[in-house]
């Protein structure tokens, strides 16, 4: 019983995906996304929220199925090809779908109709998967959540979790009425209502047993009934056919070391957490001896991590923290739960593909999808899939050599990313992703995350410098990466400090080589919390030995879309430095930004003025500048994210043309031209397109590479795209 070591297991992963053609491995890619905003029915805008939570596939596979909870419906996707799922249509309930399951040519979907959290009320709809109605319904006299269907299809079993009201007594349990589990019989996937048994569940948690609240079941070959309790922290082990309680006990605790436990804007797995509850969310068999549990928490616990019991409650294998580590290695980590819950494993499923009798951990905070291979003792991590934001469902679909994921959050509202199911096939290959990853540092992860902005080595070819953004304001870094390697790797990180602390208000979003072994960067204030537009001069130890505030000419003008990027023109006296600023401020006119310029041995300031391209939505502006050869290139974007994304483009500018101005007068205008619109390279993944495509660099053999930044996963699937688009010479 121990916690795999991410340094020989995920690194041997990564490396056997990119082996050879005759040494190919099957691994998984994806293959599609698709938003469900894309199934609203005619009636409904296309703002209207969406959401996918729980997931299954019919019967001869071709078509998924998920509950959308706030819509008061499921959903229903087209995928004969997979590759191009199509919208199903949707069956819509009088109440909220909390889970939806298969049964032959029907789904069963647990509805929760509750008055109140005092008053709680649900039922379980039988719909007709190719009629796309509900056939008939049974009372669950209350608030169901999860529902499974056994083997052969003639029983259901559903969680009635009747849930506490987190804004009564601080959320506090116990809170009546209890929650139970209901059982019932099947034929022909219609449900016989009169069947109904309830198990009672009261008496068995030392944890509010008065007060058991189930989240999820699972079948096993023998009808019998794994049922977490989570809030409880309790495993129940109920037979199926009898409909009574076989065994019970508490999920345990874990000694979590090495982990981040403090929410300050850095990735520092220093902290500990001594018998932390496990309190699991999603369970599944393995066999029918061994249960694997997802250990969320929802109350006074969780983990970080998953599970795997022995009916009779004995640990076989507990994964600790090793997880959240390999998650923090692909820049997934979530900075913002360290305080909290972590990467927070939600969902689990298990099939067998081939020989390989595979498990798939759902991370909600991280977006990210854990593959394992079951050996029968410590499992094998094989891959790390890129997930929507929050996967709270999957699927597995061997017989077509697929696995879907539905993924909750839709940010429609704020302009963000729309709830999203995603479809992944395993096959030969290379796995697509991660395209970056970190090397480990005394045997943790180097955490990584929001890189913003890009520089080259020089005379290195495929070496590159990276820097952080405002996200990690307590832990601003340089980023040594090797891009030689596939994945490329993060092998050093490089604190910037002031006066030997990290420095406080600084949002780092452009770096240049100083052409003395230090480097220039460009840091974007923000005048609504204190803290100006400047540029910085560090040494190689990562010291700040020059900090250059901006001239009253700019100053009095500036808005807080500022420094966007950061290149030098030249070496010693002669070295000129131009920074992008990202959109108009006071003083520009629509559609024209600055590129600003700084010559440090005289300390003079001009700029020049720089046409933006027209948007019909949202704002365009600059994201990056890099010099290369008699050109400056420059990223420019919108704002827009997913299939509303139109504008992500690298132009460049002819040096010769930028001869900079005075401020405060009239400034020449450039001309531009495009070299690559890079929305296809966005698509490449198969994902939805990322809005910030934050920086470039042009490496020493003359290749470009472009990087993305992942916002450290707030409100961001956390992906992070890093890929080369070729011999830049050669556009």
């Amino acid at each position: 019983m121990k916690a795999f070591s991410i340094t020989t297991t995920l690194a041997a992963a990564l490396a056997a995906s990119t082996a050879t053609a005759v040494q190919a491995e099957q691994v998984f890619n994806r293959i599609a996304s698709f938003a469900v905003a894309e199934n609203l029915p005619g009636g409904a805008g296309r703002t209207a929220p969406t959401s996918a939570e729980i997931i299954t596939a019919s019967e001869d596979s071709n078509t998924l199925i998920y509950s959308d909870s706030p819509g008061k419906r499921i959903g229903f996707i087209d995928i004969t090809d997979p590759r191009t799922p199509k919208a199903g249509g949707i069956v819509s309930f009088e109440g909220e779908p909390t889970s939806v399951a298969i049964a032959g040519a029907k789904a069963l979907v647990a509805v929760n109709t509750s008055e109140s959290f005092t008053k709680p009320s649900g039922l379980v709809a039988v719909v007709d998967v190719a009629g796309r109605k509900v056939d008939a319904t049974c009372d669950l006299g209350g608030q169901p959540d999860s529902v499974a269907v056994n083997g052969d299809r003639t029983l259901a079993a559903i969680a009635i979790e009747n849930e506490r009201d987190e804004e009564v007594n601080d959320g506090q349990i116990p809170q009546m009425p209890a929650g139970d589990l209901v059982i019932l019989s099947l034929k022909d996937g219609a449900a016989d209502c009169a069947t109904i048994k309830h198990v009672t569940l009261t008496g068995l948690a030392e944890a509010a047993g008065e007060d058991p609240e189930p989240e999820f079941v699972a079948f096993n070959g023998k009808d019998e009934i794994a049922l977490t309790l989570q809030e409880n922290n309790h495993v129940v082990i109920i037979d199926g056919k009898s409909a009574t309680v076989k065994t019970h006990f508490p999920a345990g605790t874990v000694d979590l070391a090495g982990i981040d436990t403090r929410r300050d804007g850095a990735i520092a797995f220093a902290g500990d957490q001594a018998g932390r509850k496990r309190e699991p969310d999603a369970v599944k068999w393995l066999d029918d001896d061994r249960l694997v549990v997802a250990n969320e928490g929802d109350y006074e616990g969780g983990s970080r991590g998953f599970t795997i019991f022995d009916t009779t409650g004995k640990v076989v294998y507990e994964s600790g923290a090793s997880f959240e580590r390999a998650i923090a290695s692909i820049g997934h980590y979530p900075e913002k739960r360290s305080s909290a819950k972590g990467v927070e494993p939600e969902g689990l499923e298990v099939a067998q593909y081939g020989e390989d009798k595979l498990f798939f951990v759902l991370s909600e905070r991280a977006s990210v999808v854990g593959v394992y291979k079951d050996t029968g003792a410590e499992p094998e991590l094989l891959q790390l899939l890129p997930s929507g934001i929050s996967p709270e469902g999957a699927v597995a679909i061997p017989g077509r050599n697929l696995f879907a994921t539905a993924n909750e959050v839709d940010l429609v509202e704020d302009g963000g990313a729309r709830a999203h199911v995603m479809i992944y096939e395993r096959e030969e290959g290379e796995a697509a992703y991660p395209q970056i990853r970190s090397a480990d540092q005394g045997g943790l992860p180097l955490g990584f995350g929001a890189l913003s902005g890009l520089a080259a080595v020089a005379d290195k070819p495929g070496f590159l410098h990276a820097v952080s953004d405002s996200v990690f304001s307590s832990q601003p870094t340089i980023f040594a990466i090797d891009a030689t390697q596939k994945p490329a790797l993060i092998t050093g990180a490089l604190p910037i400090t002031r006066d030997g602390a990290p420095p406080q208000k600084l949002d780092i979003e452009g770096i240049a080589n100083d052409g003395e072994g230090g480097f220039w960067l460009a840091s974007e204030g923000n005048s609504d919390k204190l803290y100006s537009h400047a540029l910085l001069r560090v040494n190689k130890k990562g010291e700040i030995k020059e900090e250059i505030a901006l001239p009253e000419e700019l100053r009095s003008n500036e808005i807080r879309y500022g420094f966007e990027g950061i290149a030098a023109v030249g070496e010693g006296d002669d070295q000129l430095l131009w920074m992008a600023v990202q959109r108009e401020w006071k003083d520009d006119e629509k559609g024209s930004v600055k590129l600003v310029s700084y010559k440090p041995s005289s300390k003079e300031w001009g700029a020049v003025r720089y046409p933006l391209d027209k948007s019909a939505e949202g704002w365009v502006g600059l994201s990056e500048i890099t010099v290369h050869g008699d050109y400056a290139y420059i990223l420019e974007r919108d704002n827009l994210i997913g299939e509303a994304a139109r504008l992500k483009k690298l132009y460049r500018v002819a040096l010769a043309d930028m001869k900079p101005a005075a401020l405060g007068g009239a400034l020449p205008v450039l001309k531009k031209e495009e070299v690559r619109d890079l929305i296809p390279d966005l698509k490449s993944l198969n994902g939805y397109v990322a809005d910030k495509v934050e920086g470039f660099a042009v490496d020493a053999a003359g290749n470009g590479y472009v990087v993305t930044d992942n916002d450290g996963v707030d409100d961001s699937s956390g992906e992070t795209l890093f890929f080369s688009i070729g011999v830049m010479d050669a556009m």
